[in-house]
């Protein structure tokens, strides 16, 4: 099973971006004990549209063009579901086992997704109800699907 983040956006050279690649390299280098490709990183570009509306619009769809057939996709909402380590590692297990070809994590731009994305949702994820930059929740969400891979292979990282 493939693991792609999509978002709109790119992380410029800093912190977060040596962060974000630390925790993509864990994460590939422990998913392929269990049968999990590469995690894979999409940027998207950032509308230029100078509507709110349209420049959702523009970006869910650029990123709808990139998941997969039969994907789980996962879209990232400040009014999702907000699980623990240990849910979100069962559920990847659950689509893997379920022979899903990929789990596609989405994040959207400055203004959000449109409404059909969240529509083709298999999970609907919240890092809590606080305002967060993109880059971190880049780097929040590689670090759990590190964390999950390491959950289900018994790593000893996850100390619950």
């Amino acid at each position: 099973m493939r693991i792609i983040v999509a978002a709109v956006g790119r992380l410029k050279q800093g912190p977060e971006t040596e962060l974000s690649a630390r925790y993509r390299k864990r994460a590939a280098q422990t998913g392929r004990h269990l049968g999990l490709r590469d995690v894979e990183i999409i940027e998207i570009k950032e509308s230029r549209a100078g509507d709110a509306g349209k420049r959702m619009i523009e970006e869910s769809i650029a990123l709808a063009n990139i998941i997969p057939q039969n994907a789980a996709v996962v879209v990232l909402d400040s009014r999702g579901e907000s699980i623990d380590s240990g849910a979100l590692a069962a559920q990847l297990g659950k689509w893997r086992e379920n022979g899903r070809p990929a789990a596609v994590f989405l994040i959207g731009g400055a203004d959000g997704l449109a409404a059909n994305l969240g529509e083709k949702a298999s999970l609907r994820l919240s890092f809590g109800k606080a305002t967060w930059p993109h880059q971190l929740v880049r780097v929040m969400l590689l670090e759990q699907i590190y964390r999950a891979t390491t959950i289900l292979t018994g790593h000893p990282y996850h100390r619950a």
